[in-house]
């Protein structure tokens, strides 16, 4: 059984950074990071495979996110740059027994999400 834990969520001024991280155990292939702002669907953000294949991002995010991995620690993590008020948003840890996948039904597993709030 997958678990993912999220961490690193908080108030930061647009323009500012911040970085989050999800801590898997159990089994995964490919690990991804989305967002749900209040009254919209949840949607992509980024996701990696664990040696760094199969990258991809979100063209609103292109640029100013990262996604990186540490195998060792099974966690993976989401550096958010040049922040924007509409970024706000929950952000959801997913994990993946396929690879490649952008849409909410490629995953299996999700985190509880941490909480980000740009202000402007």
């Amino acid at each position: 059984q997958v678990r993912l834990v999220e961490s690193g969520g908080g108030l930061v001024q647009a323009g500012g950074s911040l970085r989050l991280s999800c801590a898997a155990s159990g089994r995964t292939f490919y690990m991804g990071w989305f967002r749900q702002a209040p009254g919209k669907e949840r949607e992509f953000v980024a996701a990696t495979g664990w040696r760094g294949e199969y990258r991809r991002f979100d063209d609103s995010v292109k640029g100013r996110f990262t996604i990186s991995e540490d195998k060792a620690k099974n966690t993976v993590y989401l550096q958010m740059d040049s922040l924007k008020p509409e970024d706000t948003a929950v952000y959801y840890c997913a994990a993946s027994r396929r690879l490649g996948g952008t849409t909410t039904s490629d995953f299996d597993s999700w985190g509880q999400g941490t909480q980000v709030t740009v202000s402007s």
